[in-house]
Order: structure tokens, then C-alpha cells, then sequence
């Protein structure tokens, strides 16, 4: 039998970010705990960065995760928001490489094919195959959802990535 391998998914966004924690050994994936971060909509960038940076490095103390994955945030908004987004997302990668564990990127299409069987599935098609993968799981939002749907992914994709980093 495997051993264990607890994962962070995490969905980034300055105003909620959501977060997802499973252990996965081999096919069978474990609910442990999900929720949404969600720091002030006012103050200095800088300062809303800095909060939700301690935030994630909450949850990884808490958890003590072994990996990370982190969507690849597809924007079609306006390039203010796009850059503010990439600002967050910047934070929810640095923040778990910083401890020194693995960060895998997902894009949104790949997460809801793995999850959903579709990459065009919509936001309740995923949460509730999040339910039905994870039936423990106490989902707490949309933004929760996702995170775990990202923590699935990288679960189903994890070892033939580590293949593909071995032949490089």
C-alpha cells in the first residue's frame, strides 16, 4: 500500500480564495478540510497581499500538506483585474514553494475534465462531483469547491507528472 499524500488545492483570488485539503493514497482520495479566505476589499495592495499570504501560510501550518496545486487563472476581464488577480495567484504559488513543497498549476479546463469528465462544466456540475468523490466533505462555497476540485486534479495527475520530471 502507498503511503498517504495529503494535498492543498487552492483556487487564488484577492477577495476569496478558496482552499481544499485530501489525502490521496493510490485511487482513494480523503476529505480532510476546505474553507475560503477572504481578506479586506479595502487597505493598500500590498497590505491585502501580505493577509491573504499569511492566511494560506495558516492553513499550511495547520495542515501540513505535502504538495500544492494552484489554478491557472483564465481572465477575460480587464487588464487591471488580470494583473491584481496575478498578483494573488503570485502569493497562493510562493507561499507553499517557500516551505519547500512541490506546486503543480492546473488549468480550469484540465481541473473540470478530471473532476467532471468535461472542461466545460459548470461551477455546480463541479461542486457536486466534488461531493460525490469526497461524500465527507463539508464544502463552504463555490470558491471551496474549486480548491478541492484542484487538489482532485493534481491527485489523479500526480504521478505521471513525477514520471515526466524523472526523464527531464
Amino acid at each position: 500500500m502507498s503511503k498517504a499524500v495529503r494535498i492543498i488545492g487552492i483556487d487564488p483570488g484577492l477577495r476569496r480564495c478558496g482552499w481544499g485539503i485530501i489525502e490521496a493514497v493510490d485511487n482513494r482520495l480523503r476529505f480532510v478540510a476546505g474553507g475560503t479566505l477572504t481578506p479586506p476589499v479595502d487597505g493598500a495592495l500590498a497590505e491585502r497581499l501580505a493577509v491573504l499570504a499569511v492566511g494560506i501560510n495558516g492553513v499550511l501550518d495547520e495542515f501540513s500538506p505535502d504538495e500544492a496545486a494552484v489554478e491557472e487563472t483564465f481572465v477575460n476581464a480587464g487588464a487591471r483585474s488580470a494583473l491584481i488577480l496575478g498578483q494573488a495567484r503570485g502569493v497562493a504559488l510562493v507561499t507553499p514553494a517557500l516551505r519547500g513543497m512541490l506546486v503543480a498549476e492546473y488549468a480550469a479546463n484540465l481541473v473540470k475534465k478530471s473532476v467532471v469528465g468535461t472542461g466545460h462544466a459548470e461551477k455546480n456540475q463541479v461542486a457536486l462531483m466534488v461531493k460525490t468523490l469526497l461524500p465527507s466533505a463539508v464544502i463552504k462555497g463555490a470558491d471551496a469547491a474549486d480548491a478541492l476540485a484542484i487538489a482532485i486534479c493534481h491527485a489523479h495527475h500526480r504521478v505521471s507528472a513525477a514520471r515526466m520530471r524523472a526523464l527531464a
